[in-house]
């Protein structure tokens, strides 16, 4: 792993695989780590004649933390996108895209595969629209357009998630990781208990930074639907989406494809809002196939 300056930020990346290889960028979701994509689903695109890149987001992880930033207040935030104004937040998605961008560049990578889960997936949207030149392909997993008439969350789920423990203690916070990925998680495709306690551990150990998470939230929360700019992917698209997703509701996923010209929509049985071993291992075999033919 190696720590990466583009212009402003500097950001935590892991590089696996031949670099003569074409690319596949890896983008993480809200508040997740580049650890959170199992280094297995990695080697398999590797395997497959691959290179990969995770990498942490800013303000997660190793990256840079915007700390001097403070903590967003997301009503207020939400208050005024609702009332058609544009959010003070401490950075955008379209930031956030832009420093997939700035990692290819470091690595002089004219064009790449592109690959994001959820708020990954929103960030690989705006990069495949805004720099469509640069993508050779996208897939979007377990994300949305964001627009506000879609079916949102389920609510008992929504609760579980705001529950979290006022406590910094690592027992908690792993305790509060295990419930919420019973709550989320892929009902088809569960973890080994002892395997998820052990990676959530590994993710507390490496870097446990809640305010970081608010600010990439701000972002999220801030963010205009995307309809309208998916119409400008050129790049092969692969929207894959879980039946049993509580937290992102598979019409988000299908409203994705929808707005991509020719994408294709795969809704996957079983598979909730998580990135189990098991799942991924169902994921590489979908998403290998759009790589080769892209």
């Amino acid at each position: 792993m190696a720590q990466i300056t583009i212009k402003d930020i500097t950001l935590e990346v892991e590089r696996l695989g031949d670099i003569a290889n074409p690319a596949v960028f890896l983008i993480a979701g809200l508040g997740f780590q580049l650890i959170d994509w199992p280094l297995s689903f990695a080697e398999s695109l590797v395997d497959a004649g691959y290179q990969v890149i995770r990498f942490d987001n800013r303000d997660i992880g190793l990256s840079q933390k915007f700390e001097d930033k403070g903590l967003p207040d997301l009503g207020a935030i939400l208050q005024e996108k609702m009332a058609g104004g544009s959010p003070d937040v401490p950075y955008e998605l379209n930031h956030m895209a832009a420093d997939v961008i700035g990692l290819m560049d470091a690595f002089a990578i004219d064009k790449a595969h592109i690959v994001g889960m959820s708020m990954g997936g929103m960030v690989a949207q705006i990069l495949a629209a805004n720099y469509a030149s640069r993508c050779l392909s996208l897939t979007s997993i377990m994300s949305t357009t964001g627009d506000p008439g879609l079916p949102q969350a389920d609510p008992e789920t929504m609760a579980v998630l705001v529950s979290a423990p006022p406590s910094q203690d690592k027992q908690d916070i792993v305790e509060f990781g295990l419930k919420v990925n019973d709550t989320i998680g892929s009902p088809g495709y569960r973890w080994d208990r002892s395997a998820l306690q052990t990676h959530i551990e590994a993710c507390f150990e490496r870097s446990y930074c809640p305010t970081g998470y608010m600010r990439q939230l701000a972002a999220v929360s801030a963010a205009q639907p995307r309809r309208k700019i998916l119409s400008k992917v050129t790049a092969p698209t692969l929207v894959i989406h879980g039946e049993d997703d509580l937290l992102v509701p598979s019409s988000g996923g299908r409203d994705v494809a929808d707005h991509v010209p020719g994408a294709t929509f795969n809704l996957v049985p079983g598979m909730g809002h998580d990135l189990s071993p098991s799942l991924c291992d169902h994921l590489a075999a979908l998403i290998l196939p759009h790589l080769n033919d892209a």
